[in-house]
């Protein structure tokens, strides 16, 4: 059995877009051997085995421009390397302390680099960044990106075009549908903001998320609703002292169980995230399969909109237009047939395109490729 030594900043139970692909990979592609190789919250190096994979944790120091810096990654990494002979390599970039790390090991294994999007925020270290990011998308035998948004606009990629392909995010369904003993809770939340029309938003407070731009959007909104935020982050307390509207509550984080509750009892999904951190969108094609209906911002390059296609599943509006943001939400608040026309629509998409059989699937074929 070939094995692949998938290499993530973390790993689950910490969550994010790009640690949930990388445990979805991880324990997905059963034809292979799966490692994990990442970042230890704390200072000591760890392993343990996690859902049967097994899980090395290098221990931290501390982080420099949201990176992790740890001195045993190296001989960490040159142990499992020795160890496991791993036939592959897939790397979850961004993760610019690696790079000469990798440049330094045996050329013996084939590299995949999953792209999920390019280092936008550090501009100031970035060009001490570029040179060996250069060289590794050079040394890559795959760059995956998770969508052709993604592949035609990140400048990083433009010189090597020929090795990228499309491997789309995904979610599982499961964790969504909707069971009959779910009801009642969802009826509570609905009764709870006394039946109005919901506007649900959840996410880290973070200046990539755009929040800012619905608490601002609220004001010229027409119809009566309630905007519900759950969530939190450094941004929290100054968005709060913002928002100074009884139509707006802040409910703190809640969990996978309280988010498909929320999802079900909401009737429009709030994502007004507006630069291309936001690169896929796993939040959205949640919401999505719930048919809680989108209305987010055109972001360049992104495959925000992608996931969601304006006037088919939602709507999209002009970048950081909180005015039209408002209109956009008062069309589908007073227009029940066009919600629930985009809520079939978006549905229908994530099943077709957005779930993780599909994205297991294509992630096989295209390692079969790469060993042939």
């Amino acid at each position: 059995m070939k094995t692949i030594l998938h290499i993530s900043k973390y790993y689950y139970p910490y969550i994010g877009g790009v640690e949930v692909t990388a445990q979805y990979l991880a324990e997905g592609m059963y034809d292979f051997n799966n490692i994990v190789l990442c970042f230890n919250s704390e200072r000591e190096n760890k392993e343990e085995i996690v859902n049967g994979i097994k899980i090395y944790r290098a221990g931290s120091l501390f982080k420099l421009a949201k990176q992790s810096i740890s001195f045993s990654y190296y001989f960490l990494l040159k142990k499992i390397l020795k160890k496991y002979r791993p036939d592959f390599v897939h790397v979850h970039c961004p993760n610019p302390f690696i790079y000469p790390l990798l440049l330094l090991t045996s050329n013996k294994f084939k590299l995949v680099l999953h792209w999920h999007l390019d280092i936008v925020n550090q501009k100031r270290i970035y060009p001490f960044i570029k040179w060996t990011e250069g060289k590794l998308l050079q040394r890559a035998d795959l760059i995956l990106v998770t969508s052709p948004n993604y592949k035609e606009s990140s400048r990083p990629l433009l010189p090597f075009k020929n090795k990228v392909h499309v491997l789309q995010s995904a979610i599982i369904p499961q964790k969504f549908v909707l069971q009959p003993s779910d009801l009642v809770k969802v009826d509570s939340i609905r009764q709870k903001y006394k039946n109005k029309k919901i506007i649900f938003f959840v996410g880290r407070h973070v200046e990539y998320k755009g929040l800012k731009y619905l608490i601002k959007a609220e004001k010229y909104i027409r119809n009566d609703c309630h905007i519900v935020i759950a969530g939190e982050g450094p941004l929290t307390p100054e968005l709060m002292h913002e928002s100074n509207s009884n139509r707006i509550s802040f409910i703190g984080r809640i969990t996978d169980s309280e988010l498909k509750y929320y999802l079900y009892a909401s009737d429009i999904f709030a994502f007004p995230s507006i630069t291309k951190n936001e690169a896929f969108g796993l939040a959205l094609a949640e919401a999505m399969y719930c048919k809680c209906v989108p209305v987010t911002f055109y972001i360049e390059g992104s495959g925000v909109n992608w996931v969601s296609l304006d006037k088919v599943t939602g709507i999209e509006v002009p970048y950081v237009c909180e005015k039209k943001y408002a209109e956009a939400l008062d069309v589908l608040l007073e227009n029940d047939n066009l919600r629930m026309q985009y809520g079939v629509a978006a549905h229908k998409r994530v099943i077709d395109m957005f779930t993780l059989d599909k994205e297991i699937e294509l992630a096989l074929e295209l390692y079969k490729e790469l060993k042939s």
